[in-house]
Protein backbone atom coordinates (compact mmCIF):
# COMPACT_ATOMS: atom_id res chain seq x y z
CA UNK A 1 0.00 0.00 0.00
CA UNK A 2 1.43 3.34 -1.12
CA UNK A 3 1.69 5.87 1.90
CA UNK A 4 0.98 9.42 1.10
CA UNK A 5 1.85 12.72 4.02
CA UNK A 6 -1.77 14.16 5.61
CA UNK A 7 -1.96 17.74 5.54
CA UNK A 8 -3.48 20.24 7.53
CA UNK A 9 -4.81 23.39 6.24
CA UNK A 10 -1.81 25.41 6.84
CA UNK A 11 0.04 23.11 4.64
CA UNK A 12 2.12 21.62 7.37
CA UNK A 13 2.88 17.63 7.89
CA UNK A 14 0.61 15.94 10.78
CA UNK A 15 1.09 12.19 9.44
CA UNK A 16 0.76 9.55 7.10
CA UNK A 17 -2.19 7.65 5.78
CA UNK A 18 -1.68 4.33 3.54
CA UNK A 19 -4.11 4.40 0.24
CA UNK A 20 -5.86 1.12 -0.61
CA UNK A 21 -4.55 -0.59 -3.71
CA UNK A 22 -7.51 -1.70 -5.19
CA UNK A 23 -8.63 2.13 -5.57
CA UNK A 24 -5.02 3.75 -5.63
CA UNK A 25 -2.70 1.61 -6.70
CA UNK A 26 -4.44 -0.60 -9.98
CA UNK A 27 -2.80 -0.68 -13.57
CA UNK A 28 -3.81 2.49 -15.71
CA UNK A 29 -6.21 2.12 -18.78
CA UNK A 30 -5.95 4.86 -20.64
CA UNK A 31 -8.21 3.93 -22.76
CA UNK A 32 -10.92 3.48 -20.43
CA UNK A 33 -10.04 6.88 -19.23
CA UNK A 34 -10.39 8.73 -22.42
CA UNK A 35 -13.33 6.45 -23.04
CA UNK A 36 -15.07 7.76 -19.49
CA UNK A 37 -14.44 11.17 -20.36
CA UNK A 38 -16.25 11.14 -23.80
CA UNK A 39 -19.30 9.29 -21.95
CA UNK A 40 -18.77 12.36 -19.59
CA UNK A 41 -18.82 14.88 -21.88
CA UNK A 42 -21.95 13.46 -24.25
CA UNK A 43 -24.24 13.29 -21.67
CA UNK A 44 -23.68 16.58 -20.58
CA UNK A 45 -24.83 17.79 -24.34
CA UNK A 46 -28.22 18.84 -24.81
CA UNK A 47 -28.53 17.72 -28.52
CA UNK A 48 -31.22 20.59 -29.02
CA UNK A 49 -29.52 21.92 -32.02
CA UNK A 50 -32.03 22.37 -34.95
CA UNK A 51 -32.19 23.75 -38.37
CA UNK A 52 -34.68 23.53 -41.58
CA UNK A 53 -34.09 21.83 -44.15
CA UNK A 54 -36.21 23.06 -47.52
CA UNK A 55 -39.21 21.08 -46.80
CA UNK A 56 -39.73 23.27 -43.40
CA UNK A 57 -38.89 26.77 -44.58
CA UNK A 58 -41.53 29.01 -45.14
CA UNK A 59 -42.72 29.85 -48.77
CA UNK A 60 -41.52 28.35 -51.74
CA UNK A 61 -44.43 26.68 -53.05
CA UNK A 62 -44.50 28.00 -56.12
CA UNK A 63 -42.45 27.70 -59.14
CA UNK A 64 -40.10 31.14 -59.52
CA UNK A 65 -40.03 30.72 -63.27
CA UNK A 66 -41.08 28.52 -66.02
CA UNK A 67 -38.91 25.64 -66.77
CA UNK A 68 -37.72 26.70 -70.54
CA UNK A 69 -37.50 30.02 -72.50
CA UNK A 70 -36.34 32.66 -69.73
CA UNK A 71 -32.66 31.90 -69.89
CA UNK A 72 -32.16 31.87 -66.32
CA UNK A 73 -31.35 27.87 -64.43
CA UNK A 74 -34.16 26.38 -63.98
CA UNK A 75 -35.82 26.00 -60.69
CA UNK A 76 -38.27 24.51 -58.98
CA UNK A 77 -38.46 26.42 -55.68
CA UNK A 78 -37.33 29.76 -54.04
CA UNK A 79 -36.47 27.93 -50.51
CA UNK A 80 -33.81 25.78 -52.44
CA UNK A 81 -30.48 25.17 -50.36
CA UNK A 82 -28.65 27.45 -53.04
CA UNK A 83 -31.08 30.38 -52.55
CA UNK A 84 -31.01 33.09 -50.28
CA UNK A 85 -33.52 32.10 -47.35
CA UNK A 86 -33.54 28.78 -48.25
CA UNK A 87 -33.39 25.55 -46.32
CA UNK A 88 -30.03 24.09 -45.13
CA UNK A 89 -28.44 20.93 -46.64
CA UNK A 90 -28.41 17.89 -44.17
CA UNK A 91 -29.37 20.23 -41.15
CA UNK A 92 -29.07 19.40 -37.66
CA UNK A 93 -31.68 17.94 -35.50
CA UNK A 94 -32.66 17.36 -32.17
CA UNK A 95 -30.82 13.90 -30.87
CA UNK A 96 -29.71 12.08 -28.38
CA UNK A 97 -25.61 11.90 -28.13
CA UNK A 98 -25.30 10.14 -24.78
CA UNK A 99 -24.34 6.30 -25.18
CA UNK A 100 -23.83 3.41 -22.69
CA UNK A 101 -20.37 2.85 -20.70
CA UNK A 102 -20.78 -0.47 -18.61
CA UNK A 103 -20.64 -0.18 -14.80
CA UNK A 104 -17.48 -2.44 -14.74
CA UNK A 105 -15.49 -0.03 -17.33
CA UNK A 106 -16.91 3.17 -15.44
CA UNK A 107 -15.63 1.83 -12.15
CA UNK A 108 -12.19 0.83 -13.42
CA UNK A 109 -11.74 3.82 -15.48
CA UNK A 110 -12.33 5.75 -11.87
CA UNK A 111 -9.93 3.76 -10.35
CA UNK A 112 -7.60 4.19 -13.24
CA UNK A 113 -7.65 8.23 -12.99
CA UNK A 114 -7.08 7.99 -8.94
CA UNK A 115 -3.71 6.23 -9.68
CA UNK A 116 -2.65 7.90 -12.03
CA UNK A 117 -2.84 10.97 -9.20
CA UNK A 118 -1.09 9.06 -7.03
CA UNK A 119 1.05 8.07 -9.68
CA UNK A 120 1.99 11.66 -11.10
CA UNK A 121 2.17 13.02 -7.08
CA UNK A 122 -0.89 15.51 -7.57
CA UNK A 123 -2.77 13.56 -4.17
CA UNK A 124 -2.94 15.59 -1.33
CA UNK A 125 -5.08 14.38 1.49
CA UNK A 126 -5.94 16.71 4.09
CA UNK A 127 -6.90 16.21 8.20
CA UNK A 128 -9.56 18.23 7.69
CA UNK A 129 -11.27 21.02 5.41
CA UNK A 130 -13.91 23.59 7.54
CA UNK A 131 -14.54 27.15 7.88
CA UNK A 132 -16.51 28.92 9.98
CA UNK A 133 -18.29 30.79 7.72
CA UNK A 134 -18.64 31.47 3.87
CA UNK A 135 -15.87 33.81 2.80
CA UNK A 136 -13.37 33.05 -0.70
CA UNK A 137 -10.56 34.51 1.49
CA UNK A 138 -10.74 31.47 3.90
CA UNK A 139 -10.19 29.13 1.21
CA UNK A 140 -7.50 30.95 -1.09
CA UNK A 141 -5.51 31.25 2.10
CA UNK A 142 -5.90 27.23 1.67
CA UNK A 143 -4.85 27.20 -1.28
CA UNK A 144 -1.92 29.55 -0.56
CA UNK A 145 -0.91 27.43 2.11
CA UNK A 146 -0.98 23.90 -0.24
CA UNK A 147 0.68 26.03 -2.95
CA UNK A 148 -2.33 25.37 -5.49
CA UNK A 149 -4.02 27.11 -8.26
CA UNK A 150 -5.98 24.64 -9.98
CA UNK A 151 -7.12 21.39 -7.95
CA UNK A 152 -10.61 19.32 -7.32
CA UNK A 153 -11.55 19.10 -3.79
CA UNK A 154 -13.49 16.04 -2.78
CA UNK A 155 -15.65 16.67 0.56
CA UNK A 156 -17.39 14.03 2.41
CA UNK A 157 -20.86 15.39 2.14
CA UNK A 158 -22.61 18.90 0.92
CA UNK A 159 -20.85 21.12 3.07
CA UNK A 160 -22.45 24.26 1.97
CA UNK A 161 -19.93 26.65 3.43
CA UNK A 162 -17.29 24.65 1.51
CA UNK A 163 -19.15 24.81 -1.99
CA UNK A 164 -19.54 28.80 -1.42
CA UNK A 165 -16.12 29.50 -0.33
CA UNK A 166 -14.97 28.13 -3.37
CA UNK A 167 -17.01 28.60 -6.16
CA UNK A 168 -15.88 32.05 -7.12
CA UNK A 169 -12.15 31.04 -7.80
CA UNK A 170 -10.78 30.21 -11.41
CA UNK A 171 -10.13 26.41 -11.84
CA UNK A 172 -10.91 24.94 -8.41
CA UNK A 173 -13.84 22.44 -8.26
CA UNK A 174 -15.78 20.73 -5.37
CA UNK A 175 -17.39 17.53 -5.52
CA UNK A 176 -18.59 15.19 -2.84
CA UNK A 177 -17.04 11.98 -2.36
CA UNK A 178 -19.71 9.13 -3.78
CA UNK A 179 -20.33 11.73 -6.86
CA UNK A 180 -16.72 12.33 -8.31
CA UNK A 181 -16.12 12.02 -12.03
CA UNK A 182 -13.40 10.51 -14.15
CA UNK A 183 -13.56 13.88 -15.96
CA UNK A 184 -13.33 16.48 -12.96
CA UNK A 185 -10.52 13.94 -11.61
CA UNK A 186 -8.65 15.19 -14.64
CA UNK A 187 -10.01 18.55 -15.22
CA UNK A 188 -8.84 19.41 -11.68
CA UNK A 189 -5.48 18.47 -12.27
CA UNK A 190 -4.43 18.29 -8.31
CA UNK A 191 -6.83 15.91 -6.24
CA UNK A 192 -7.38 17.15 -2.87
CA UNK A 193 -9.00 14.80 -0.84
CA UNK A 194 -10.20 15.20 2.93
CA UNK A 195 -9.50 11.84 5.35
CA UNK A 196 -13.26 11.69 5.88
CA UNK A 197 -13.91 11.87 2.10
CA UNK A 198 -11.07 9.04 1.31
CA UNK A 199 -12.99 6.74 3.87
CA UNK A 200 -16.27 7.36 2.00
CA UNK A 201 -14.26 6.76 -1.70
CA UNK A 202 -12.45 3.15 -0.24
CA UNK A 203 -15.83 2.32 1.07
CA UNK A 204 -17.78 3.33 -1.82
CA UNK A 205 -15.37 2.16 -4.85
CA UNK A 206 -13.47 -0.71 -3.67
Amino acid sequence: MAKVPVLNMKGSEVGTIELNDAIFGVTVNKQLVHQAVVWHLANKRQGTQKAKTRSEVRGGGRKPWRQKGTGHARHGSIRSPQWRGGGVVFAPVPRDYSFKMNKKERRLALKSALTSRVLENKLIVLDELKFAEIKTKSFREVLNNLKLTKALFVIADNDEIIVKSARNIPKIITAQANAISVYNILKGDTLVVTKDALAIIEEVYV
